[in-house]
């Protein structure tokens, strides 16, 4: 039987390449917000939720209909994020909170809802980031905000290990995101910083997160996989 994975965030960039990937193996649900959820490739079927999962009881409706449709969950990818890159004296607490919201509370509001569904061999994936460890100018509440979802992460591996369920992320360096284009001068600024010489893909990502959602990476729980090219190394 095919297993079902739900990705969040799942209708552009990382999280649609993500949604590309696993529907070749995977019966995929994925949750959108503003961007509205397009066909994927050769009409591979997906179930689309239309979410704002920082809402009270939207991220547990969204794991009820998930379950309801298909019976099982295996595999959450917890992709949808929000970065604002705003000079610090123009940062509101609701724009802190916003960022803390969807970040790091989302995940954790998912899985509490998913739990009692989830099978051993089960495995949860989330989408970290290189400013994790390296702080982001103008930016520090995201980088602080993946900074404490990798620490989640480490102590979810811990708590659900006994139950056969792994938690990991993964911290993708500069990617280009062709919804969401950066300008030249900072793309190359970015290549420049890069050991291999390129900014990354979606799909570089997608292949990353499909190792650890599977079980080639069965032995492999707690972990932060860092998916940059090797910047700023």
């Amino acid at each position: 039987m095919e297993k079902v994975a739900l990705i969040t965030g799942g209708v552009r960039g990382i999280g649609r390449a993500i949604a590309v990937d696993l529907a070749l193996d995977h019966r995929v649900a994925l949750t959108w917000h503003k961007t509205e959820p397009q066909p994927l490739p050769d009409d591979r079927p997906a179930l689309t939720l239309h979410s704002d999962l920082t809402q009270e009881g939207q991220p547990e409706d969204v794991v009820r209909n998930v379950i309801d449709r298909f019976g099982r969950l295996d595999v959450i990818i917890n992709n949808a994020g929000l970065v604002q890159t705003t000079p610090k004296e123009r940062f509101s607490q609701k724009d802190h909170r916003a960022i803390l919201d969807l970040n790091l509370l989302v995940p954790a509001a998912l899985l509490a809802a998913a739990l009692p569904h989830l099978q051993r061999g089960a495995s949860i994936v989330s989408i970290s980031s290189v400013n994790a460890q390296l702080p982001p100018r103008d930016a520090a509440t995201y980088g602080a905000s993946k900074a404490a979802l990798n620490l989640w992460t480490r102590a979810m591996a811990k708590e659900l290990g006994p139950d056969g369920i792994r938690v990991n992320a993964v911290a993708p360096g500069a990617i280009n995101i062709p919804e969401a284009p950066r300008p030249d001068d900072l793309t190359d600024l970015f290549v420049q910083n890069t050991a291999l010489g390129r900014v990354g893909t979606p799909e570089d990502i997608a292949r990353a997160v499909r190792f650890l959602a599977s079980e080639d990476a069965s032995f492999i729980t707690g972990e932060v996989l860092t998916v940059s090219g090797g910047y700023r190394l």
